[in-house]
């Protein structure tokens, strides 16, 4: 059951993505040959005024045909082509997929909100216990202490708005981490390195977190948090991103078998937790294809910008070379994900 929630929930995704490329492009009055849902053979499809639907075999990805692409052979005039509209246009129909993941997250963020009514804010960085025996204690951590700042083996620093921050970073970093902390008005450093327990698959400090707060909200302030939670997702997956070219956190990734394991999890919750997570994965998805990697949106916004500068097309030689590497680079991220997927489950 698990698959095919997982399965259901990423092609809602797909979907909207591909409705906010299809939808700009016929703004911009580009002719679509094609719009798929799913890869592989064609399983169902019928044929609008000028545009194909097809549903193909395999439920992960889909497109968009557009004249203009390389891939599509379509008599129309010029100006009905990707090449023939300005840049601008093009940029737009790129980012509209990205636009549209980020728009059902917000809906569906305000949806959760509505229907409980309240909202659960993270506790504030200060330290309510130390678990007996383990290496908060043995450094000298203590209740009421509060975080702050970590700093970490690499010199880098972060300062925690709340212990959500707290849990995420030491989460990422499993060597000697350095605590600024407030006591009794005092500011002192206290260096801690966590240690991995394999039953649960995390690293463990032994710091105890304050409870988190009820607050109950209006329908206005549900929008308010909403907002407010997808910018901070946002903001926490680009961070993640980053310490991940530095090779920071590459056992945190996850690819599809993680996916379903978190989906069966979130499911076992109930159904907002599933709603839920379609507005995490939608995000990621968002997120992720901005990336100035020309395989995906963000890369090809990026070279539109740099001929743009330049005012010429770029090199196909330059141009299939970084399509070429950017493809290797996604290959590599997802037999390391599969891998660690692996790993966990055997």
């Amino acid at each position: 059951m698990s698959i095919l929630y997982t399965l259901i929930i990423l092609s809602i995704i797909i979907t909207i993505h591909e409705i906010g490329h299809l939808v700009s492009a016929k703004f911009f009055k580009v002719y679509c040959k094609e719009f798929s849902l799913g890869m592989g053979p064609k399983l169902w499809g019928f044929k609008g005024k000028e545009t194909t639907y097809n549903l193909r075999m395999f439920p992960f990805g889909g497109f968009v045909a557009m004249a203009g692409e390389e891939s599509v052979e379509a008599d129309v005039p010029v100006e009905r082509t990707l090449l023939g509209i300005a840049k601008y246009k093009r940029m737009i129909i790129m980012l509209s997929g990205i636009f549209m993941n980020f728009v059902l997250a917000f809906i569906l963020f305000v949806g959760i909100n509505w229907s409980l009514g309240y909202v659960i804010e993270s506790p504030k960085a200060i330290v309510a216990g130390i678990v007996e025996n383990s290496p908060a204690e043995a450094a000298g951590l203590q209740m009421n202490d509060k975080i702050l700042k970590l700093t970490f083996t690499d010199g880098t620093s972060v300062v925690p708005k709340n212990f959500d921050d707290v849990i995420t970073y030491t989460q990422l970093y499993h060597n000697e981490i350095k605590f600024t902390l407030l006591r009794d008005s005092q500011e002192i450093e206290i260096s801690v390195t966590p240690i991995y327990m394999a039953e649960t698959e995390r690293y463990f400090l032994g710091v105890m977190l304050p409870p988190a707060e009820k607050v109950n909200i209006s329908p206005l302030e549900g929008i308010g948090y909403a907002f407010s939670t997808m910018i901070g997702t946002i903001y926490s997956m680009f961070l993640l991103i980053g310490r991940l070219l530095t090779g920071v956190g590459l056992q945190s990734v996850s690819g599809p078998l993680g996916i379903i394991e978190i989906t069966q999890a979130q499911a076992s919750y109930g159904l907002l937790n599933l709603i839920y997570l379609t507005a995490i994965l939608s995000l990621n998805v968002g997120v992720f294809n901005l990336l100035p990697l020309p395989i995906l949106d963000g890369g090809r916004v990026f070279i539109i910008g740099i001929e743009m500068i330049i005012r010429k097309p770029l090199n196909k030689r330059v141009e299939y070379g970084l399509m070429y590497f950017s493809a290797a680079l996604l290959i590599m991220l997802m037999v390391l994900a599969t891998w660690q997927d692996l790993s966990k489950l055997f």
